[in-house]
This record gives structure tokens, C-alpha cells and sequence, in this order.
């Protein structure tokens, strides 16, 4: 698998941000991946060895919607990965270079250009 295709996201809430003083940080992975693709895609994108990676099965649950229909969510998989040594991750290191890697569209300050519309030309002159 592709290291961009194993780690989807960091987890961001408060439980996460208290075992990041741990060195334990938390992400949401591809629901097919294993502990060792994790691992290698962990190492690729941040250089960090990684010492543990556990995983945490987020059930499918229920979304009352209007009319009494009912939307389920999808089953996701959280990793929770412990880093080697002392050293500790930048989590906008990888957010960063995903984003130099798209050029901006329009600088900043300018409107976007707004599409023209073609209007019918009227040649009929008014005679009396």
C-alpha cells in the first residue's frame, strides 16, 4: 500500500492531545491496513522510528435522520502509534508539504473571475 493510502489523518481531540506529552500519538488508518504497513508508512512520512502500533476497531453506529430513516456510519480503524527514544513529532509536517504540493489558484486579495454570460445582441432599430 501506498504510505499516503495507510495514514489518513491525526486524530484531534483531547484524549489524543494528552497522550502526545506520552509520545503516543493517535491517527485514523485505512481500514485494510496491518500494523506493519502502518509502521513503514509512519516511518516514510515523518522519519521517526516507531517502538508500538496498536489498534482501536471504531464500531459502525446509528444517525437518526429525519422522517425515522436511519443513516449508518462507516467502521474506521484509529491506530495509536509510540515513538522510539525521545523524540518527539511535528503532526504539521506532513499537513505542509501536502499542501505546498498544490499551487494555489488565485493569489491572495483577488476576486475569482466571474463567468461572462453571453447576452443576445438586439439589431432591430426602431422605425416610425
Amino acid at each position: 500500500m501506498n504510505a499516503l493510502n495507510v495514514i489518513r489523518k491525526p486524530v484531534v481531540t483531547e484524549k489524543s492531545s494528552l497522550l502526545e506529552e506520552k509520545k503516543v500519538y493517535a491517527f485514523w488508518v485505512n481500514p485494510k491496513s496491518t500494523k506493519i504497513d502502518i509502521k513503514k508508512a509512519f516511518k516514510s512520512l515523518y522519519g521517526v522510528d516507531v517502538a508500538q502500533v496498536r489498534l482501536i476497531t471504531v464500531s459502525p453506529k446509528l444517525r437518526k435522520l429525519r422522517k425515522g430513516s436511519y443513516n449508518k456510519r462507516l467502521e474506521t480503524l484509529k491506530a495509536y502509534i509510540s515513538l522510539k527514544g525521545k523524540k518527539q513529532l511535528d503532526l504539521n509536517k506532513f499537513e505542509k508539504a501536502d499542501k505546498e504540493s498544490k499551487e494555489p489558484l488565485l493569489a491572495i486579495g483577488k476576486k475569482s473571475p466571474a463567468k461572462k454570460t453571453a447576452k443576445p445582441k438586439t439589431t432591430a432599430k426602431k422605425t416610425k
